[in-house]
């Protein structure tokens, strides 16, 4: 798809988006909390350790060695396809779907085969996310706290990749941590699923999404987000040099522009110092029943 053709696309789905409430179009959708204020990985991270900051609250996730940790928009879309099930079965044990093809769609991917497939990606990925522990900590000086999660506690996928379309004998299924559990019920960050797809080509658009989203949610004065802070918590993977805060810069400022297409109501100034978030109307009301 050329650049024109997806920018088509995004204009489409924003007047769309902008025609219709989530709920109207059966797209509410909800977001884990503690990956909204601290997220995963945007690509591959060697290791089995990643780290990322927002203020005082750190978010440390970890994988076994021999499978590694998720990265990208694939993960990003599992989380909220996890947390909406969570939220609306009230359910630990979640049915994946009776077939590849069908949980795939969920996520609006099309399945393609081959060593770069989407198949062959999602499978990677979601062993990567559902092996992976999270533990989230909170230090200011004076205080500490932490709580370490497992994503899943089970996992069963019976879908053969060759036969996409095709039904299984048992249903794929997750079982997910508790503690994990407690804290996407409890806490939810409400989305546009059709944001999330249209956005799905950028992590970093994913991200900053849900973070306005979130943040507008409650945001009741302007507060400035120094870019050294939006770094820490969106640009890990960028050197902490000069150079890379300079890098980082160009890539959320391209990102965010095409966050602001699905969500023009968000009232942002970008500054040499920073970003100034203004009180705005969020894209999501969280309705929770």
């Amino acid at each position: 798809m050329s650049t024109n053709d997806k920018l088509q696309k995004l204009f489409a789905e924003a007047v769309a988006i902008e025609a219709e409430s989530a709920k109207e179009a059966g797209a509410l959708s909800y977001m884990a909390r503690s990956m909204v204020m601290a997220t995963l990985p945007h690509r591959k991270v060697e290791g089995n350790e990643f780290i990322r900051q927002n203020g005082d609250f750190t978010l440390s996730l970890m994988s076994p060695t021999h499978i590694g940790l998720p990265f990208g928009s694939i993960p990003r879309l599992l989380v909220a396809w996890v947390t909406t099930e969570a939220v609306r079965t009230k359910q630990r044990e979640l049915i994946l779907g009776d077939s590849l093809s069908e949980f795939m769609r969920a996520l609006d991917l099309v399945p393609t085969g081959g060593r770069w497939g989407t198949i062959t990606r999602l499978k990677e990925q979601m062993a990567r996310l559902f092996a992976s522990s999270v533990t989230c900590s909170y230090a200011d000086g004076k205080r500490f706290a932490f709580q370490s999660v497992q994503v899943v506690d089970r996992a069963s996928l019976w879908w053969d990749p060759k036969t996409p379309e095709q039904s299984t004998l048992w249903q794929s299924a997750i079982v997910l941590g508790e503690h994990f559990f407690k804290e996407i019920i409890e806490s939810p960050v409400a989305v546009d699923m059709r944001a999330l797809k249209v956005l799905k080509q950028s992590p970093m658009a994913l991200d900053i999404y849900t973070l306005l989203t979130y943040r507008m949610s409650y945001l009741r004065k302007s507060t400035l987000i120094p870019w050294n802070g939006m770094q820490q918590q969106f640009g890990s993977d960028y050197a902490q040099t000069p150079e890379g805060l300079r890098n980082f810069k160009k890539k959320f400022i391209r990102a965010l522009s095409m966050v602001h297409v699905v969500y023009p109501d968000a009232n942002i100034d970008v500054t040499e110092t920073g970003l100034i978030l203004k009180p705005s109307k969020t894209h999501v009301q969280k309705l929770i029943k």
